[in-house]
């Protein structure tokens, strides 16, 4: 009593419909929960002041500091050194003013660490009193 002579052997198979939909809904639990974090750089945008120009005063000391990291007291080069020897070229501009304005004029495409080395001069001369220029923005 053979029952099987007669039948063909069925090969056995996946059934790929139910596999998809569990990996469709393991994607969208992984969507859902998942948190996204945007790495950007830095976007620094230089200020801009309207105002009338000031009247010069007496006391103060123009710094200019170029794109290329060199420095200018009132107009006359100088070399940087050290913040110590930047200090005595300071005094020296003074010429013995109390507290002068410290005016630090920045190429906007400068080293910053050129305006803290003017920062940290100035300091070191015991002068407090500091100011940036800005120039004019366009009108939108």
């Amino acid at each position: 009593m053979n029952f099987r002579a007669g039948s063909r052997r069925e090969e056995p198979e996946i059934n790929l419909i139910p596999l998809i939909d569990v990996l469709l809904v393991i994607l969208i639990f992984l969507m859902v929960t998942t948190t996204y974090s945007r790495y950007s750089e830095l976007q620094i945008n230089l200020p801009t002041a309207e105002a009338s120009k000031p009247e010069e005063r007496p006391n103060q000391i123009n710094i200019v500091v170029g794109s290329d990291g060199k420095y200018a007291i009132n107009q006359t080069p100088v070399a940087f050194q050290s913040p110590a020897g930047f200090s005595d070229e300071l005094k020296r501009a003074a010429g013995g003013a109390p507290d002068p304005m410290i005016i630090i004029n920045a190429d906007a495409v400068s080293n910053w660490q050129s305006v803290v080395n003017v920062m940290e001069a100035a300091r070191l001369a015991g002068y407090s009193r500091i100011t940036f220029t800005t120039q004019a923005g366009e009108k939108k």
